[in-house]
């Protein structure tokens, strides 16, 4: 993916309606989705695809009644773990086991170093992974401009209200962020507005 495909892009205000993300499209952003990277590998999250007009437009009401979750092609909710647990983290080791074709005893020490650091996050499980959660949506948005696909990540939501709409109260998993993706409205005033950043000058600095 070139620069272009980076200025190219912008958080929509306004979705076509008409226009749906096609099949094959949508899952091979589906599947930068799952290969995104997280700390220890962990993935302490779960992304919601919800295409039912009628869901997303109880998200609309959930997102200061912003349009773009009613008119978008598919609307992602990006969760994050509570708690991560003991039997999550072995279940994620058997996982390497069986990939990787490894003893679970050669994952002894990494195993008991995830444990460790969960343990010191004892109470901030879900600030930990909501961090996680992040990178996955800079991947999704990134992958997506990569493929002339339209987003907009949505912060202004009530999260509780996503939790209960989407069947997430009383689970392990808390809304974090939305996501929309579909394709800019033709009447979109801002695709064509300049995209404003600080210079480059301002926001990096090297150190030889």
């Amino acid at each position: 993916m070139g620069n272009s495909s980076l200025h190219w892009r912008y958080a929509v205000k306004q979705f076509d309606a008409t226009r749906k993300i096609p099949e094959d499209q949508w899952n091979e952003i589906e599947e930068s989705l799952v290969l995104t990277p997280s700390s220890f590998g962990l993935q302490p999250w779960k992304f919601i695809v919800i295409t039912s007009p009628e869901i997303k437009s109880q998200l609309q009401g959930a997102s200061w009644n912003q349009t773009q979750p009613r008119d978008c092609s598919h609307m992602i909710a990006l969760a994050a773990m509570k708690q991560v647990t003991e039997e999550y983290v072995d279940s994620f080791l058997q996982s390497i086991c069986s990939g990787r074709g490894v003893e679970m005893d050669s994952l002894a020490m990494y195993r008991q170093v995830v444990l460790g650091f969960l343990k010191n996050q004892e109470g901030r499980h879900f600030e930990w992974a909501t961090n996680q959660v992040y990178i996955a949506l800079g991947q999704l948005m990134s992958m997506a401009a990569s493929m002339q696909i339209d987003a907009c990540p949505m912060e202004g939501i009530v999260r509780s209200e996503y939790d209960r709409i989407l069947g997430l109260e009383g689970s392990n998993f808390g809304t974090v962020v939305g996501c929309a993706l579909g394709y800019r409205h033709s009447e979109d005033k801002y695709a064509l507005a300049k995209k404003i950043r600080f210079p480059r000058q301002t926001v990096i600095e090297h150190r030889a």
